[in-house]
């Protein structure tokens, strides 16, 4: 009697088109049609950025959701995920650009305190690991609104307290001393990781603002702005964190993190498949499926996909992606460990069409997946 197959699905999100768990699912409606008594487990995905809550609460965790203001000040709503003592907080989908009133880029004014009103929630609810997606972020504050949220106070020359929602360059320019007598208890004792694709440093033509800050809006006047208010923040908080690889990640936001909750950073990746035992997963795994909306050379420094593709090896499972459309050659696709490789773009060459209609591609790429390699 031949072994029912068991098939992973982990694939990331469609930019723009679908969330990881829809992806998942047209994956597993195109499999199941084809292959009927196959086992298939969905298990979405995300490398840090948008998508990382999503994917833990399709994997079964608690959704928790939070009034927290948004970039720019804004009420709002962002949620979190909890299993135990342990919460994955995601920076996009509390002050994310996502979360800009009207999608109106706001560099100046944009920062991160939202974030940190998620964090305290978290830490209140009696979480002591804190794992921290970031990506998608709409600012360039150091992580100064985050350790505002969870009681830092930042001090002017005559010591007195600076707020946010202002021009946050500013506020940084004017800070001498950092009071963390009122930090939040729990602080002490929580443990931070910061989940992150990305290894820049905090300043410097690979920093924050050279990289990220034109994608936030900022001209080159507000640039230079915001440089000088992040480097006398690093002088303030110690420069030492400024040159760790992520400090840079999410405006600076791994700085203030790394520099003040002594966080460590890791590749989003590998601390989501970690957090949901991937591993064990792919014990009985006859094949792992994944994807995101774009395969290219920029996904083999830390994109999701690849970080599937290497768990599925060193487990010696086969793996595949289903991608929107892929930039690599086939032997690049080979080396990131690819047994094959699916790009929508093959069944729909015109973007708009195979981005309106990825569900229905997907399913159909299910179905060749299903009938070669099951």
């Amino acid at each position: 009697m031949s072994r029912v197959p068991v098939v992973v699905l982990a694939p990331d999100k469609f930019k723009g088109s679908l969330s990881a768990p829809e992806v998942a699912e047209a994956l597993r409606r195109g499999i199941s049609r084809r292959a009927p008594k196959a086992q298939v487990r969905c298990v979405p995905v995300a490398d840090g950025g948008d998508g990382m809550v999503d994917a833990f609460v399709a994997s079964g965790w608690t959704r928790v959701e939070v009034e927290a203001p948004g970039p720019t000040g804004e009420p709002s709503t962002a949620v979190y995920a909890v299993r135990g003592d342990t919460a994955v907080v995601e920076l996009a989908v509390a002050v994310g650009l996502v979360k800009l009133p009207g999608g109106r880029l706001d560099p100046l004014r944009a920062d991160t305190f939202g974030l940190g009103v998620v964090i305290a929630h978290a830490l209140d609810a009696g979480a002591r690991e804190i794992v921290i997606g970031l990506g998608g972020s709409a600012s360039t504050d150091g992580g100064s609104g985050l350790l505002r949220a969870l009681g830092l106070r930042l001090l002017d020359q005559q010591g007195v307290e600076l707020a946010g929602y202002g021009d946050v360059s500013a506020m940084l320019e004017q800070v001498v001393s950092v009071d963390r007598g009122g930090l939040h208890p729990a602080v002490s004792t929580a443990r931070f990781t910061l989940a992150c694709d990305v290894d820049n440093p905090l300043l410097g033509p690979a920093g924050a603002v050279a990289v990220y800050a034109p994608q936030k809006g900022a001209t080159a006047r507000q640039m230079t702005k915001l440089e000088a208010g992040l480097t006398n923040w690093a002088a303030v908080l110690g420069t030492g964190y400024a040159e760790i690889g992520g400090a840079g990640a999410a405006g600076g936001t791994g700085f203030g993190a790394l520099a003040v909750l002594g966080a460590q950073v890791r590749s989003g990746i590998d601390v989501l498949l970690e957090l949901l035992e991937f591993t064990a997963l792919l014990d009985e795994a006859t094949l792992v499926v994944t994807g995101e909306g774009s395969l290219d050379h920029q996904s083999m420094h830390g994109k999701a996909p690849v970080g599937v593709a290497a768990a599925a090896k060193r487990a010696r499972v086969p793996v595949i992606a289903a991608v929107g459309r892929t930039l690599l050659s086939s032997g690049e696709i080979r080396a990131a460990g690819f047994a094959a490789c699916y790009p929508l773009s093959d069944l729909e060459p015109d973007p708009a069409r195979s981005i309106s209609a990825a569900a229905e591609l997907l399913e159909r790429i299910g179905e060749r997946i299903a009938v070669e390699h099951l």
